[in-house]
């Protein structure tokens, strides 16, 4: 009976001790609130297990700002064709149709990650790129700008998180950063958020060659300062089965449109978040304690949530 108890005892101290280390692992001193801005509607799956952790763990709220209407992808939509019956690899039937779709599959991807609005911007998606002119010269820039500038000042974000802008990537990629970055810029100093260019690779130990894209010293990071890490292969769960790669995997599981999406199931094991230059100490700071949460708030049930009646 004696060893009972004692067993009973260490059970209780070691629930409370866990119990303890979540709230210390969750706690920050306000919800975090992010704008994701992408030039795709399957680029959200860049910020995956970040975004997932902040809205179902910290509280947060995601939004994403959209840029194109995603009907270049026809390309790649031959399988899609017998999901969504129709031709959505001949280009005059994929430019109609793809829009609506991939809006729908991006929505369906948002709903596993928990994101809470979405602004479409409706650009032409019109050819593959890497010459950042061919977007800047076709889609309506000002209005572009005009509209993230209004979204920043009435939402108040804490983060905006943009893909890297790196001469190898795609025009779009490119384009969606730069353009983010002009509108942020336009926000007085004190009003503006944390800016971050989010890369995904192989290893923790894995740098980047980039540091701003050419004609645009607004676009330099601060390698200095960076990168903060997600890392998606953690483990956790029964017998330390499952990791943060499921939650990438079931994003991109949603763009059924896009067959080379589904090729990056199970790639990139790591969110990489550089530090934009203009950042300032202090907002460095911010993003340091942000991600340290991030890392280490756990998965675990709500217990708010009846599990059971659902």
């Amino acid at each position: 009976m004696r060893k009972l108890s004692i067993s009973i005892l260490l059970g209780f101290l070691i629930l409370f001790i866990g119990l303890g280390q979540q709230a210390e692992a969750q706690h920050l001193e306000y919800h975090p609130k992010i704008l994701l801005v992408t030039a795709h509607p399957d680029d959200d799956a860049l910020f995956a297990a970040t975004v997932f952790k902040t809205t179902h763990l910290l509280d947060g709220k995601v939004d994403l700002a959209l840029l194109t209407n995603g009907e270049g992808g026809y390309k790649y939509s031959t399988l899609g064709n017998y999901i969504y019956d129709r031709a959505l690899d001949k280009e005059e039937v994929g430019r109609e149709y793809l829009p609506a779709i991939r809006k729908r599959e991006l929505m369906e991807g948002g709903k596993i990650v928990g994101l809470r609005n979405y602004f479409f911007f409706d650009q032409v998606d019109d050819k593959y790129s890497k010459d950042i002119s061919n977007p800047l010269d076709t889609w309506n820039i000002n209005w572009i700008k005009q509209r993230l500038h209004k979204i920043l000042r009435e939402q108040h974000y804490d983060f905006v998180f943009t893909m890297m802008p790196s001469k190898d990537t795609h025009a779009h990629h490119k384009a969606s950063a730069i353009l983010a970055l002009q509108a942020i810029h336009k926000l007085p100093q004190e009003d503006r958020p944390v800016v971050l260019a989010a890369d995904i690779v192989s290893s923790v130990d894995d740098s980047t060659g980039y540091s701003k894209l050419d004609g645009y010293p607004i676009s330099k990071i601060n390698k200095t300062q960076g990168p903060l890490l997600f890392d998606r292969t953690q483990t956790f769960g029964h017998d330390d089965r499952l990791s943060y790669k499921i939650i990438g995997n079931w994003v991109i599981a949603a763009h059924k449109s896009q067959g080379t999406m589904q090729m990056y199931m199970g790639r990139g094991n790591v969110e990489q978040y550089w530090p934009y230059s203009f950042n300032t100490p202090q907002q460095v700071q911010k993003a340091r304690a942000f991600f340290k949460a991030v890392n280490e708030v756990p998965i675990y049930r709500n217990p708010d949530i009846d599990f059971d009646n659902e």
